[in-house]
């Protein structure tokens, strides 16, 4: 054996060993995360499927194209309850650096009063629109379109609920992700 085989020997055990002495964690999870999963992993499969059937087969499946654009909604509508969990949604920061901290956590509260707001009316309006696409269907499977509505609807009511407790937490906190470096700065 060469030395070379030998040290590239000793690196793989001692890499292998590390990763045996990691712990995995499942309790940053939830359910929304593992919904988000299984239907990205449907959307790759279709898509596969899809591009299988196209340049493999040169005979593409008809349905695969539309579900898969159903699915990308579907994955988005049921992903964004983990942005809103995790406090992860784009927001703008910048403003806070210059202004009081009194005038910051005003605004992170009116910030997170109005997600709130804009949650709940998403959810009402999707739920309006379920009933009325009941009648809709699918052009390639013949389905209620309001299957879709249904994941939209589901996906605005758990982003209004993670909001509340979002902002419920901001509370009991005392500052949000937007005024944090304004607590930090009073700290100093």
């Amino acid at each position: 054996m060469t030395m070379e085989s030998q040290n590239s020997e000793e690196h793989f055990k001692a890499d292998t060993e590390m990763l045996e002495d990691i712990e995995v964690d499942f309790s940053n999870y939830s359910f929304e995360d593992y919904v988000s999963l299984v239907i990205f992993w449907v959307l790759a499969v279709v898509v596969f499927a899809q591009f299988f059937s196209r340049y493999v087969l040169n005979d593409s499946i008809a349905w695969t194209e539309e579900i898969a654009r159903y699915l990308l909604v579907a994955v988005a509508f049921a992903g964004a309850p983990i942005a809103v969990r995790k406090n992860t949604h784009i927001h703008v920061e910048f403003f806070y650096r210059f202004i009081n901290r009194g005038t910051g956590r005003f605004l992170s509260i009116f910030v997170d009063l109005i997600r709130i707001v804009f949650f709940a009316y998403g959810s009402w309006i999707s739920f309006k629109i379920l009933k009325i696409m009941h009648h809709q269907y699918m052009v390639s499977l013949r389905l209620p379109m309001s299957y879709l509505y249904a994941i939209v609807f589901a996906g605005f009511a758990l982003m209004t609920i993670r909001a509340i407790q979002a902002f419920l937490r901001h509370q009991r906190q005392g500052y949000s992700c937007l005024d944090y470096n304004l607590a930090i700065k009073q700290l100093d």
